[in-house]
């Protein structure tokens, strides 16, 4: 499902028209997106957790010549499942 999509089933789910529902989407995942990159997390009981993790350097290998390399630390988003979503899916 991509986003056109999913603004489709919000709209047809919620009976809104395909615009408010665009502003609905958007709206959530721009509130996510603003919360994880100040640091926190966000929980949707039954859904599950968004998070930011840290990751830390490592050596990787450049694929073209084979010379191990530095990656960089980095914080990455995370998310994990909640019962109701792993349940909903088995």
């Amino acid at each position: 499902m991509n986003k056109g999509e999913l603004v489709d089933a919000v709209a047809s789910a919620a009976g809104l028209s395909r615009s408010e529902a665009a502003k609905a989407v958007d709206g959530v995942l721009n509130v996510i997106q603003g919360t994880l990159a100040n640091g926190g997390s966000g929980s949707l009981i039954g859904f599950g957790t968004f998070g930011v993790k840290a990751r830390a350097e490592r050596t990787g290998r450049n694929p073209r010549t084979g010379e191990a390399i530095k990656i960089k630390a980095s914080n990455v988003p995370g998310f994990k499942a909640g019962k109701g979503l792993k349940d909903a899916v088995n």
